[in-house]
């Protein structure tokens, strides 16, 4: 994909564009590295100071994150998800789980009231994925599952504006879910999800909205609001085990 040569400050605005469309389209997910230098020097036909400066400007804004002797990392998906990141890395937990519950409750609300079929076939497919994710015990498969299943429950929410602020937000949640669960998926993470999709499929806005609000608060024991407790019954849910979890 090589770029046109105009002058240089154009140049750096089409290596800019073109590697944060590498970021938004998904081609660079979040937490993946990316080329080299060297690699988008190759791919891009420009020289390296203009490579340079564009990876600069979007680590500025964000999106990467230049690690020294490891390489450069997606952490946002987007400038606003970026600023997001960076403003509430070292937030309350009890607040961002304050901010989960309301956001996640209306737009379960909402999901019950205008989900489609095809929602409905998403849900029904990202929950089993969750659940397999579970099983691996792999704690950061099941991070990325669990962010993706909640994310399809606020877009059948129908509502733009919610879905966008939701993604923008979504580096933020996924970090307070991996200090949540914990490096390694435990009994006490477990929290079963298909009562949300039942309510959303009937269509029991109430149900839905309960539900959702309730899965922020039904921490592990020891985190800042957890109710959980280690062999015993979380609230709403099934007896602890090797399950689903958060």
């Amino acid at each position: 994909m090589p770029l046109s040569h105009p002058r240089r400050s154009a140049l750096s605005e089409q290596v800019i564009s073109e590697l944060r469309n590498q970021i938004t389209s998904g081609e660079w997910p979040v937490g993946s590295r990316i080329p080299t230098e060297p690699e988008l020097v190759d791919q891009l036909g420009v020289a390296r100071n203009t490579v340079r400066e564009a990876v600069r400007a979007l680590a500025h804004n964000g999106l990467l994150d230049i690690r020294q002797g490891s390489g450069t990392y997606v952490v946002a998906t987007s400038e606003l998800a970026g600023v997001m990141h960076r403003r509430f890395a070292d937030a309350d937990p009890r607040h961002i789980a304050e901010l989960r519950s309301t956001l996640e409750s209306s737009a379960a609300r909402l999901a019950a009231e205008r989900r489609t079929e095809r929602d409905l076939k998403q849900l029904d497919a990202l929950l089993v994925r969750r659940e397999e994710a579970w099983e691996s015990g792999d704690a950061e498969a099941f991070v990325a599952a669990d962010a993706t299943f909640h994310m399809a429950v606020v877009a059948a929410s129908r509502n733009d504006v919610m879905t966008a602020m939701y993604a923008d937000l979504g580096e933020v949640l996924r970090d307070w879910l991996r200090e949540d669960v914990g490096k390694e998926l435990t009994p006490e993470t477990y929290m079963d999800h298909a009562r949300l999709v039942d309510a959303i499929r009937t269509g029991d806005a109430e149900a839905a909205a309960t539900e959702a609000a309730s899965y922020p608060f039904q921490c592990r024991p020891g985190r800042p609001g957890g109710q959980g407790q280690p062999g015993g019954i979380r609230p709403g849910g099934r007896p602890s085990g090797p399950q689903p979890g958060s």
